[in-house]
């Protein structure tokens, strides 16, 4: 072999070491991107995944706010009951006052007058039990008022959840097919 020939095959031999390096460092540059992208590809997934608690957490949040509108309804129905009973007692009051009225009215005036009095006062609690069904009925709308409003609320709060979840979701589809 000639010294030209040698020559020529050294220079060939380093062209190709200079290419066989400039292609490790592209190869590292490739690896670094990777990487940068697995991290990303990581840091989504955590956001997504921290997404999905802060949903889960407000769904176990807005399930127990149902809950407590439930027990209010419960306590609700239980008032009713007792108002229920209330006016059947005031019913049997009346009764019962008809029947004195009738006695009275066998009896002296006295007790006609007594009968005047008893008959003011169950007026006077009347009235008390009508401002007390006014106020236990506005009470009670106030209530339904403010479970709707926070049912509303709590759907437009999942729905605009869901909807970040999907774009989320997107993106790492995005990621994860160019990868």
């Amino acid at each position: 072999m000639s010294k030209e020939s040698f020559r020529d095959l050294k220079n060939e031999l380093e062209l190709k070491n200079a290419e066989i390096d400039e292609l490790y460092m592209e190869l590292e540059a490739k690896k670094e991107e990777i990487n940068k992208l697995k991290l990303y590809s990581t840091k989504l997934k955590y956001l997504n995944k921290n997404l999905e608690d802060k949903l889960d957490t407000k769904i176990d949040y807005d399930k127990a706010t149902m809950k407590e509108l439930d027990d209010l309804q419960e306590k609700i129905k239980e008032k009713d009951m007792i108002i229920e009973d209330k006016h059947d007692q005031v019913k049997y009051l009346r009764s019962l006052i008809d029947d004195y009225k009738h006695q009275i009215n066998s009896n002296t005036e006295n007790l006609e007058l007594q009968l005047r009095k008893i008959s003011k006062n169950y007026e006077e609690l009347l009235k008390q039990k009508d401002l007390i069904i006014e106020k236990q009925d506005e009470h009670i709308d106030n209530l339904i008022k403010s479970k709707e409003e926070i049912i509303k609320s709590n759907k437009t709060n999942v729905i605009s959840l869901k909807l970040q979840n999907e774009k989320y979701q997107e993106i790492i589809d995005k990621f994860t097919k160019t990868n």
